[in-house]
């Protein structure tokens, strides 16, 4: 079958294509209906059926492989290598459920993770699978106030720690930020369960903080048996950065979550059972739930979870881990391979790569330059792939596990089986024709393992992603884009105030709110600016409450200093801009809206447009000139 075929079934079909999809995982129970659509936009998949994503990932190929390779933890900021084969992975599982279940977690209950890339940060996540308990990783990066946010909008009975993560030799004290982050949160959590990696002092709160070893030890035979979960029970709470300061936690179902994974990893990844999977995100992005941790153990493949850099001790350093584990696949994204290229190209030549059959990148927008460097040197096929923290899987790229379709340079593919998208015009919501500029959208239902809802917030989820367009329910990406005329997409950028630094999703109202926190700072604007390396970075703009501190030079930086010092504590150095400068005014309508885009254009160079509607258009001008000082 070609893939035009394959995907016109899944749409046209999509409870009879998607009833066969469910073979690739085990049922405890058969779901009676394949889908329920009866109270659109929420879908309900393979109603009925139980089953369990930890099983799925890891029991079941225990039972069947035990001896092969399932996890293998890297880290070479502590120099430390470790494979798990299956049976070892599922005993170390069921003594972390073991110990969560004699903290009190139960099912429903939410348990929030904030590790760094180790292996006890899979056996959490596992482990709430395991036991019905549904998990919410927070980024390692960021900082006290994003992470409290996050505790009292998810109420965790429990959460996971480490003292410490570490990045080029330094430890990041994870303990200290999550005590402040409790210290901000009205919904303070029972339990506090602590790795003790040694990498940074720790003090335990009383009666709160248990040390994990130390219970571990106390599991050793645990013998947990799985609690199975009906399909739409949910499995975990992800959150993603809006156009408000409040971040949306996407909820992710069970049984769809855990079909979608095993179709992706056969028809887009191509993944086979004894084979190594390695996917260089982080756990807490949706690649690292998807394609580190759930995806290639639920294929039967080994999964490599690596702590440290693409160039730390070298810049080799990957490279070395394809050859020693015999990497089939590997995932990474355009800014991390952007970096690699600076490097003399001996460090990737010197390794042997043959196992190596596809490289995927994702995240961010992938340049011709960069895609034409790395498939020569690895001469292997460079697959891009277009999704969201919200769709769970791929919207748009090749599957060459269908057909050995041939990708377009500056293109993530073509639209995934169970996937409708339309492009439509911003303005009159007809849908657009080739090559003409349009929002990307998804007529409902979204396919399995996409987000069922905003956690807590349906409202929000209906008036966030189906309320674009007027009279019509489709889900919007918040994507402009095109299509040519056979069909692959080209995506151009935001149609909203979210940027995308080096694949990481910031939401400008948050960087806004935490620089106008600042003594000094009356009013900001954040934009995100083209950058060769990272695709974007985030650029403000500051109107200063007493202007004479930055009269001079060294005044304006260290002003700079101070408040990108701000946005480091209370959002973490991922959500620092990468400038900031200062202005008198800000260009504005006469009504009062930010012209965020008329300030991003002129910081790339191009033209700010129609300035009508701009209240005084001096202020563009006051921009440029901040720009060239």
């Amino acid at each position: 079958m070609n893939f035009a075929d394959f995907h016109r079934h899944s749409i046209d079909a999509p409870e009879q294509f998607w009833q066969e999809e469910s073979k690739l995982i085990d049922w405890n129970t058969p779901f009676s209906q394949v889908l329920d659509y009866s109270r659109p936009p929420f879908a309900k998949w393979f109603v009925n059926g139980r089953t369990n994503l930890c099983h799925n990932a890891v029991d079941r190929w225990a039972a069947s492989a035990g001896q092969r390779a399932a996890l293998i933890a890297i880290s070479t900021e502590t120099n430390t290598e470790k494979t798990y084969s299956f049976t070892e992975l599922q005993a170390e599982v069921e003594r972390c459920a073991a110990v969560m279940l004699a903290l009190g977690v139960g099912r429903g209950d939410r348990v929030l993770i904030y590790m760094p890339m180790i292996a006890e940060a899979a056996f959490a996540m596992l482990a709430c699978a395991r036991i019905g308990a549904i998990h919410s990783v927070v980024f390692g990066g960021f900082a006290a106030n994003s992470l409290a946010s996050r505790i009292d909008d998810a109420k965790p009975v429990l959460v996971v720690a480490a003292d410490a993560g570490s990045r080029n030799g330094k430890a990041i004290p994870y303990k200290l930020l999550l005590d402040e982050a409790i210290e901000l949160s009205t919904a303070k959590p029972a339990k506090v369960l602590l790795v003790d990696r040694g990498l940074a002092p720790m003090a335990l709160v009383a009666g709160r903080d248990v040390d994990y070893a130390t219970l571990r030890a106390r599991h050793m035979d645990a013998r947990v048996p799985v609690t199975w979960l009906e399909s739409n029970e949910a499995s975990y709470i992800l959150y993603t950065s809006g156009t408000t300061g409040k971040p949306k936690g996407v909820q992710r179902d069970v049984g769809g979550y855990a079909v979608a994974l095993a179709a992706s990893m056969k028809y887009n990844f191509c993944g086979k059972p004894g084979e190594t999977f390695f996917a260089t995100s982080d756990i807490g992005w949706v690649v690292g739930h998807s394609y580190i941790v759930y995806g290639p153990l639920i294929a039967g493949m080994a999964t490599i979870m690596y702590e440290g850099l693409p160039t730390c001790p070298d810049a080799g350093i990957w490279w070395s881990i394809v050859e020693k584990y015999r990497v089939a696949r590997m995932f990474s994204a355009p800014t991390a391979i952007r970096v690699l290229r600076k490097q003399p190209p001996e460090f990737m030549r010197k390794y042997e790569l043959s196992s190596l059959q596809a490289l995927y990148l994702a995240g961010e927008p992938l340049d011709e330059t960069t895609s034409q460097w790395i498939a020569a040197e690895l001469g292997v096929p460079v697959i891009d792939n277009y999704w969201q923290t919200e769709t769970g899987w791929p919207i748009l790229s090749i599957a060459k596990g269908i057909e050995d379709k041939a990708t377009r340079l500056g293109s993530p593919g073509v639209a995934m089986y169970g996937y409708k998208v339309k492009l439509l015009n911003e303005s009159s919501g007809a849908e657009c024709g080739a090559n003409e500029k349009g929002v990307l959208v998804i007529d409902g239902p979204l396919p399995p393992g996409c987000m069922q809802t905003v956690y807590g917030d349906d409202a929000r989820f209906v008036d966030t992603y189906w309320s674009t367009f007027s009279g019509m329910q489709v889900y919007s990406t918040f994507d402009w884009g095109v299509r040519d005329a056979d069909g692959y997409y080209f995506i151009l950028g935001r149609t909203d105030d979210v940027i995308n630094v080096a694949g990481h999703r910031l939401g400008t109202r948050e960087i806004e709110e935490s620089i106008s926190s600042h003594a000094n700072v009356s009013e900001v604007a954040v934009v995100g600016v083209e950058d060769k390396l990272k695709g974007q970075v985030a650029v403000a703009f500051a109107i200063l409450k007493h202007a004479q501190q930055a009269a001079t030079p060294e005044g304006r930086l260290a002003l700079e200093r101070d408040i990108m010092g701000v946005v480091d504590h209370q959002l973490g150095a991922v959500a620092r801009p990468a400038r900031v400068y200062f202005v008198a005014q800000l260009p504005k309508t006469r009504s009062g809206k930010l012209l965020r885009r008329s300030i991003q254009a002129v910081c790339e160079g191009r033209s700010p447009g129609d300035l009508s509607a701009i209240d005084d258009p001096a202020s563009l001008q006051q921009i440029k000139s901040a720009l060239d000082a």
